[in-house]
């Protein structure tokens, strides 16, 4: 017979296309000579006829997958998706105002004052907000700042 039968029947076995199969170039006298489905099952067997490996797996390695990050799979305004950046700042400075007021650095009409302000976005973070203070004459060592950190640090514990 003709490889072109041996690779039809191959293909047939295996379940695969007839251009995925592979006839080592050495043996193809002896897959012209195969008759039966029997020969060809051998010659299968004995590695004569050979599948390559689907194309999908051949190209397997140079898919990778993205993150889908497009317009269909948003959700939320952009602002949703950024995070609480405003809030973040603001709590930690009004707890900053807070401690303040507690140990006794910051009297009641300074600390009302500095809470508006605080309110009205008036400092950029916590540094400028105590840059501001000192300027006002309330000094805060770094003593008495890292108590105030340690204490919000225990509150989002």
């Amino acid at each position: 017979m003709s490889v072109k039968f041996t690779k039809r029947i191959a293909s047939q076995l295996l379940g695969r296309g007839e251009t995925s199969l592979w006839i080592k170039p050495d043996s193809i006298e002896e897959a012209k000579k195969a008759i039966t489905r029997d020969d060809v099952r051998k010659l299968i067997k004995d590695g004569v006829i050979v599948a390559e490996k689907p194309k999908a797996e051949l190209h397997k390695k140079r898919h990778v997958e993205r993150r889908k990050r497009g317009a269909g799979k948003r959700k939320g305004s952009a602002g949703a998706r950024r995070g609480r950046t405003w809030e973040k700042k603001i709590r930690s400075q009004r707890m900053l105002l807070k401690r303040l007021k507690l140990m006794g650095k910051v009297d009641n009409t300074r600390f009302k004052r500095y809470y508006l302000l605080v309110k009205g976005n008036a400092f950029a973070d916590k540094r400028s907000l105590l840059l501001h203070l000192s300027d006002d004459g309330i000094k805060v060592n770094e003593e008495e700042l890292k108590q105030v950190n340690e204490y919000v640090k225990s509150l989002y514990k």
